[in-house]
């Protein structure tokens, strides 16, 4: 009897020392989460650019979602380990969380957001905004903070009911569909956004970001603390992924595109793609000092009651 019990043990030993531990990675089925969307294609292909780098005892989950916020959520209800997410979700859930909770470990993409108008708008010069409707994706994500704090740098009043400029955050198929439908006059949006309704509703584009800080990688602050040397891993196959991206464009956009293709289950055109990729660049950088004007400006326009030290936001690499 203890002869059987010893080998039991035994054996369910081995057997959790054998069990990969399960890493879940959120991203946005988006051409400016491409690092997310190449590792879960490549994943689905049985050739994962990330299971290739961090080893047998390391399995990916990946989970799609559709913003910012649900991303966040998920690592407060601890079903997320780490998630490409915009810069202003990352702020918010850090600060929400009195510091203790998110931490940035990488950036991903810069650039693709812009203010684009209705071709039929006479928009010309900042001052035509004065009552009219911009759209953006959604309340307080990035590209909603970008506009309401240029509107105000513009000298107008903006509420987050109305204003003399009434900002109306809706999903970015919505945002096609009120364009279509003459409901709105511009929106500050983000790739493949900006570029379908160039070509699909004829606007175009009055104010470009490219610098903006589009997409950040970050991880849940216990994760980090369970699993550092895995986040490391996972830190620098995303770090080798980013610089093959801008050193391979071509053959990184064809990827991702075939990726979007599949998860999406509709043909991204190739026009499309390469009008988004030329306004998108990847980068692993991360400048600290920018996340800072970021609060000053989710600040300003009401979005953001209080902040906190960044300082834990960006652990020191090890």
């Amino acid at each position: 009897m203890l002869l059987r019990l010893l080998i039991a043990i035994g054996l369910e030993a081995v057997s959790a020392e054998a069990a990969p531990l399960a890493v879940r990675i959120g991203y946005f089925p988006n051409v400016t989460h491409a690092q997310g969307v190449i590792g879960s294609h490549t994943s689905r292909q049985h050739q994962g650019w990330f299971e290739t780098r961090l080893g047998s005892d390391v399995s990916v989950r990946w989970l799609p979602f559709n913003a910012g916020p649900s991303a966040i959520e998920g690592i407060f209800a601890g079903s997320v380990d780490l998630t490409y997410v915009g810069p202003n979700p990352a702020l918010n859930g850090y600060i929400r969380s009195e510091g203790e909770e998110i931490r940035i470990i990488a950036g991903a993409a810069e650039g693709g957001a812009a203010l684009v108008v209705a071709g039929n708008s006479g928009i010309r010069t900042p001052a035509d905004f004065r009552g009219r409707r911009v759209g953006t994706p959604q309340l307080g994500n990035t590209q909603d903070v970008a506009a309401r704090s240029w509107l105000r740098a513009q000298g107008f009043r903006v509420t987050l009911t109305g204003g003399e400029v009434n900002v109306l955050p809706a999903a970015n198929p919505d945002l096609l569909q009120l364009f279509t439908q003459g409901r709105i006059d511009a929106a500050w949006t983000v790739e493949p956004w900006v570029s379908r309704l160039e070509q699909e509703v004829g606007a175009r584009v009055f104010l470009e970001q490219g610098d903006a800080i589009t997409t950040v990688l970050v991880a849940s602050a216990s994760f980090l603390s369970k699993h550092a040397s895995v986040a490391e891993r996972i830190r620098k196959a995303h770090v080798e992924l980013t610089s093959w991206i801008s050193a391979h464009p071509a053959e990184a956009m064809e990827l991702t595109r075939a990726g979007l293709t599949t998860e999406t289950r509709r043909e991204v055109p190739g026009a499309l793609m390469r009008s988004a990729w030329k306004r998108l660049r990847f980068t692993a950088k991360v400048e600290p000092e920018r996340f800072k004007v970021l609060v000053e400006d989710a600040r300003s326009v009401g979005l953001l009651r209080r902040s906190v030290p960044l300082e834990r936001l960006f652990p020191p690499a090890p």
